[in-house]
């Protein structure tokens, strides 16, 4: 069963913090352990170098400067915080030794004389902390003085510090997920608050948007988002409503007006220049449906359309053979001009610069005059190759030109002139530039005609 979101965040920082307090305790520990020895280290080292001026070595026979200190209550007992000392020959046989050792004796290892090194052992059921010193008399090695410490209260507060510590670490990772697991909790509240929302809204909702809470945190942002996607999702759907309301009107103008002349045909009988009149009419609007349709397929497939294959391409040539083709075909003045010296190479899809190139040619041609030059020019500026198509048509009003590359949008005038057209051809320019990543842009004033330009992607 996966775990819930809050759930995972509250493990993953248990366990991160589980690992750091881990550490924190061992080194308390170790901290604890190494200050406790090394405390005890000392008092043996001070011990060592009192004991070390009262006792000589002569002869092989023991010799005190006082004593009285042998008979100590700290050498006598074991309670009261015991010194316990011994004293060996060369060979490790014990001498003498403090009454508190009663039958036990010291360890003896002569390779820990030189450091002055202490370590741990065990003196019958009791811990002690061991040092060892060689006793010189007139510069020569007599024997060895064996000093200990009583090791059990340290052992047993080091033992309490671990115990505590043990008890502590679960104790706090608990304490720790319940607290990571309820403020990994109220952090996703704002989150569930935006599921909720984003839940309730359906294309029949869809201007709704989600109320936008800490703009500036990442909660915020992801709101912002949320919006911004649901914004473009209403425009494509509108888009879409638009298409759809559009098509079905240019589609069913050319029907209705082919189903009028058919049943005025078949009302009663019509001479041969009625008949061939009517005929004429319902072609037009066959005509008509069908550059709609045409327009209508080549916009999906751009639409549709991935991974144009670019291949390089020289501008001049191309363009040369485009404007003296379609200035044949259209039997209209269109002028080329070349604003570099030099060959013009870019990466594009050649068939589709053809017609984004056709469109806006013949759109040239459609709104100006026929005695009217269109202008094809290309060039380089700020290293960036562009196209441009003038003409000095009817020009754009400055309120359409937002809306001139919308599916079917024509404007008023151009309507009322019968100037042919779907409103898809720049449509499909815009579908086509976006897809070969070209800028397309243009310059208009009304009366004046138009500037489309063309700018290409650096290779």
């Amino acid at each position: 069963m996966k775990l819930a979101y809050k759930e995972r965040i509250a493990t993953r920082l248990t366990l991160v913090t589980a690992l750091i307090i881990l550490v924190v305790f061992a080194v308390i520990y170790l901290v604890a352990n190494v200050t406790v020895v090394r405390n005890i280290d000392r008092e043996l080292g001070l011990e060592t170098d009192k004991h070390k001026g009262e006792i000589f070595m002569v002869n092989g026979e023991i010799r005190f400067l006082h004593k009285d200190e042998w008979q100590e209550m700290e050498h006598s007992q074991i309670q009261l915080n015991p010194i316990f000392i011994e004293i060996v020959d060369l060979e490790g046989k014990s001498m003498d030794r403090s009454p508190n050792l009663r039958e036990n004796h010291l360890s003896f290892s002569p390779e820990k004389s030189a450091e002055k090194e202490a370590w741990t052992l065990k003196i019958g059921a009791s811990e002690v902390r061991q040092m060892q010193i060689p006793l010189f008399n007139a510069g020569k090695l007599e024997g060895y003085l064996l000093l200990a410490k009583s090791f059990e209260d340290s052992r047993e507060l080091l033992n309490n510090l671990r115990n505590v510590l043990l008890i502590l670490y679960p104790i706090i990772l608990l304490s720790l997920f319940l607290t990571m697991r309820y403020l990994a909790g109220k952090s996703i509240e704002p989150i569930q608050a935006i599921i909720r929302k984003t839940n309730q809204i359906t294309q029949n909702n869809i201007n709704e948007r989600v109320p936008e809470a800490d703009p500036n945190d990442e909660i915020g942002q992801l709101t912002r988002s949320i919006n911004e996607l649901l914004q473009r999702l209403e425009s494509s759907l509108n888009r879409e409503k638009q298409f759809t309301s559009d098509a079905s009107h240019e589609l069913r103008t050319p029907l209705s007006v082919l189903r009028g002349t058919l049943e005025v045909l078949i009302r009663k009988p019509r001479t041969a220049e009625e008949y061939v009149e009517k005929i004429k009419t319902s072609l037009a609007s066959i005509d008509r449906m069908s550059a709609t349709i045409d327009q209508l397929l080549a916009l999906a497939r751009e639409e549709k359309g991935k991974n144009l294959v670019k291949e390089e391409l020289e501008l001049i040539t191309f363009l040369e053979e485009i404007t003296d083709q379609t200035a044949t075909e259209q039997g209209r003045k269109i002028t080329f001009q070349s604003l570099s010296g030099i060959p013009i190479y870019v990466k594009v899809n050649e068939k589709s610069l053809q017609m984004m190139l056709s469109n806006l040619i013949q759109n040239a041609i459609k709104y100006s005059d026929f005695e009217s030059e269109v202008l094809v020019r290309t060039g380089v500026e700020n290293k960036i190759p562009f196209i441009e198509i003038c003409d000095k048509g009817v020009g754009i009003s400055p309120i359409h030109l937002e809306r001139i590359f919308d599916p079917f949008f024509r404007e008023k005038e151009a309507i009322d002139r019968l100037i042919p057209g779907t409103g898809l051809g720049l449509a499909i320019v815009k579908k086509l530039a976006q897809e070969s990543a070209i800028k397309i842009s243009v310059v208009s004033e009304k009366g004046q005609g138009s500037t489309f330009r063309l700018d290409f992607p650096l290779s």
